[in-house]
């Protein structure tokens, strides 16, 4: 099967997790496999023959024909409405993939990894996570994850989990922090994330997934604290 060809597939579960997203499972028979912090595209067709088609991060990862996504809502979007309110299981759909062979992280590097996710950016991060922890390799992991209030948060639960199993998790607000929050409320800035980041001197492997003015200027932070451009990847979206 090459990653060029679309295969049938069908949504096997679908779990609101916010207000605004959901998480679905996706049967997809073929599916190769994937790397964690690959995506795949989603292609929608209507009764009419209209056809839509976005890209989206998966969160799961390994062998197996099951597909993990995270969809946040787009409300004028043409397909993230559809899978966050209208998606049922046993709906189909097709998929292309896995893509992207950049934003991935390799269970065999030891190197200490740095994840900062803004809104649902964290999915591919999640997706590394969710690999160190099931690899057991111990490879030292920080988590910053910057989000407008803790209500937005897609995934929460399982972050308080994996921080609970050795994940340095780091939480940003940006409009609204939890009663009785202890640190500032606002966008990071480059003082917030060299706070929660490692220091240049432990080489870190950094991966910033987010919207795009997210990730630019975190991206931008690291670099001018020292830390080499080559090790700090990121992957932004914009679709809908």
């Amino acid at each position: 099967m090459r990653t060029s060809d679309w295969l049938a597939a069908r949504v096997a579960a679908a779990v609101p997790d916010t207000a605004h997203g959901r998480v679905l499972t996706l049967a997809v028979p073929g599916w190769p496999g994937n790397a964690p912090g690959q995506h795949l595209d989603i292609r929608l067709t209507a009764p009419d023959g209209y056809q839509a088609e976005r890209s989206y991060s998966i969160a799961s990862s390994g062998p197996g024909e099951s597909v993990e996504i995270a969809v946040d809502e787009i409300p004028e979007g043409e397909v993230s409405p559809y899978l966050v309110r209208v998606a049922e299981p046993g709906d189909a759909l097709e998929v292309k993939g896995p893509l992207g062979a950049y934003f991935v992280w390799d269970a065999a590097d030891p190197s200490p990894v740095q994840l900062i996710a803004g809104g649902s950016g964290i999915v591919p991060l999640l997706a590394m996570a969710r690999a160190r922890a099931a690899a057991g390799t111990g490879a030292p992991f920080r988590l910053l994850y910057s989000v407008r209030t803790a209500a937005d948060a897609l995934y929460r639960d399982e972050v308080e989990r994996l921080g609970a199993a050795g994940l340095d998790v780091t939480w940003a607000y940006t409009r609204q922090a939890p009663t009785g929050w202890p640190g500032r409320v606002g966008r990071l800035d480059a003082e917030h994330i060299a706070q929660a980041t490692w220091m240049p001197a432990q080489h870190p492997l950094t991966f910033i997934c987010g919207p795009t003015s997210f990730v630019e200027a975190a991206a931008d932070a690291m670099v001018a604290a020292g830390h080499d451009p080559a090790r700090v990847k990121t992957e932004r979206f914009g679709g809908a």
